[in-house]
């Protein structure tokens, strides 16, 4: 079964203009729904709102659209905490039908500081407390927000709880980065054999991060804003998983599979008792 999969890389507006970006949302998900997407990802706080400062409501458009072309989407903006006073950086997944079908709060690293250094983190960040897999026709889901590809046991958990994809759009200015965030983001796919993906925001000073990374190989990558699809072979990560390394040559595959299955809780447990 084949997946295809369209992670959005925008210009995006900040400031006084940030709302466009819901408009501009709308056409991109019509770009990716035309290229035959099934589902399509944007970064990290798009179309938004990512700061409390604007009112605006982005996630009611993305719906709309969703439900007029049948796929999932991947919409991100900040939501108030209901716990304690500040707000959660959440990545919220949309389905065919236009209603939100899954829901995840950024969890890592904990707050209330992120990055408090740029003006669109002017806001206290509540980490939220759950890595929630949400099944699809499609496939398993998993989401992860920006440098959380850095915390490896984060898609380890999602994939122990048997997600297959786990989109990890990131939010902007990677810059000297790149290149070990390229490297994490095709590595949570080897070790863990789950397809993974990313996106940032582009301002207009920076190269792009988006890319999808199958645990065999790096399917397709885009450094310029835009659309970036990808055809992912669900079949392949279910053979993958379930088979066992052979001492064979030519091997039928590019990565140890059955590595899941290494995962050794008493171990772990016994070694770091917090674990």
């Amino acid at each position: 079964m084949a997946l295809r999969l369209a992670v959005v890389q925008p210009r995006t507006f900040r400031g006084e203009e940030a709302e466009r970006n819901v408009e501009c949302a709308a056409r991109y998900i019509a770009q990716a729904a035309e290229a035959g997407a099934q589902i399509v990802c944007f970064p990290e706080g798009y179309p938004g709102p990512s700061n409390p400062a604007h009112s605006y409501d982005g996630l009611v458009a993305v719906q709309d659209e969703a439900h007029q072309h049948g796929i999932y989407v991947v919409a991100s903006r900040i939501e108030p905490a209901a716990r304690e006073e500040g707000h959660h950086m959440v990545l919220h997944l949309i389905g065919p039908d236009g209603r939100v079908c899954g829901t995840y709060r950024r969890t890592t690293p904990v707050g209330p500081y992120v990055y408090r250094d740029i003006p669109d983190w002017q806001f206290t960040y509540v980490a939220g407390d759950a890595l929630p897999v949400f099944p699809t026709p499609l496939g398993s889901v998993g989401l992860l927000v920006c440098s959380e590809v850095y915390a490896p046991e984060l898609p380890r958990l999602l994939a122990l709880k048997g997600a297959e994809v786990v989109l990890m759009p990131a939010g902007a200015l990677l810059n000297e980065l790149l290149a070990t965030w390229r490297t994490m983001v095709w590595a949570r796919a080897i070790e863990n054999l789950m397809y993974t993906a990313t996106c940032q925001n582009i301002f207009g000073v920076e190269e792009g991060v988006a890319m999808v990374a199958a645990p065999e190989c790096v399917l397709a990558q885009r450094a310029a804003p835009g659309v970036l699809t990808a055809d992912l072979d669900m079949d392949r990560i279910r053979w993958l998983r379930a088979q066992d390394e052979k001492i064979e040559m030519p091997k039928q595959y590019r990565v140890v599979p059955g590595t899941l299955r290494w995962h050794r809780h008493d171990l772990y447990r016994r070694n770091y008792p917090d674990w």
